[in-house]
């Protein structure tokens, strides 16, 4: 993908201050460490501008990402992410319906074969009890696994998809995506579960995160990157003509 540095940096800017640069990214773009791959820490690099990035987001996924202009400030974010201290949301279109007002998604990950996140269990052993999906641990199979958990609540309902708000309290790589996806409940445009090709992108959004930050007034970040038109449509469809007013009532994320 060409892509020109300054022109991103423009039409993606969200906040910046003299520790950190926050960009609503767009799908389709990586944020580091992609072999053969443009990515944004890449691109600021080759028209002299040093960016840490504080977190990242997969390449299919839009919206918020936070980087850091100087190692200090670096250190003290990422902390909080390794701590589990960040408050973090996502938005997700689902390929379904069905799901409840609100749920848990209480589900240990493993690595499987080709370096891809699962379930660590099969897939018939996780058990819906009320709004909560989890496995016994009996069912764990051989081998490390990482405790995972997602929460979610539900922000639109429509014929063949749902929208949720998504907080991954932990933040396992791909957790999102698989998580929803083993509980039947598979994000739309996801290529990692669908190959057909019917969607124009992967429907998950990065929407929120807080942070402490100790050099700002108020000592602490707080950003929102609103989702473009193309996460609201899908084949043509807008799933709502008031995005803005239908996410200003979402308080639990």
């Amino acid at each position: 993908m060409d892509v020109d540095w300054p022109e991103l940096r423009k039409q993606a800017f969200l906040e910046e201050d003299a520790a950190v640069l926050a960009l609503n990214k767009p799908a389709g773009i990586s944020v580091t460490g992609e072999r053969h791959d443009t990515d944004i820490v890449r691109l600021a690099a080759e028209h002299g501008e040093t960016l840490y990035p504080v977190h990242r987001i997969d390449k299919v996924t839009s919206g918020l990402v936070l980087l850091a202009k100087e190692l200090a400030a670096h250190g003290e974010l990422t902390r909080q992410f390794n701590k589990r201290t960040a408050e973090k949301a996502y938005l997700a279109v689902t390929a379904s319906t069905g799901l409840p007002d609100s749920g848990v998604i209480e589900l240990p990950l493993s690595v499987g074969r080709k370096n891809r996140v699962r379930i660590a269990a099969p897939r018939e052993a996780i058990v819906r009890d009320g709004d909560t999906w989890s496995v016994a641990e009996r069912d764990l199979l051989a081998g490390k696994n990482y405790p995972s958990r997602t929460e979610f609540t539900t922000v639109l309902r429509g014929a063949e998809h749902t929208v949720l708000a998504v907080r991954p309290i932990t933040g396992r790589r791909h957790q999102i995506r698989v998580h929803l996806a083993w509980i039947g409940h598979p994000i739309a445009g996801d290529p990692l579960f669908d190959k057909s090709g019917a969607y124009q992108r992967t429907h998950l959004h990065s929407w929120r995160l807080r942070l402490d930050a100790s050099w700002r007034d108020g000592g602490e970040l707080a950003l929102e990157a609103a989702p473009g038109p193309d996460f609201w449509t899908i084949g043509g469809t807008q799933l709502t003509d008031d995005p803005a007013t239908l996410l200003d009532g979402v308080t639990q994320a």
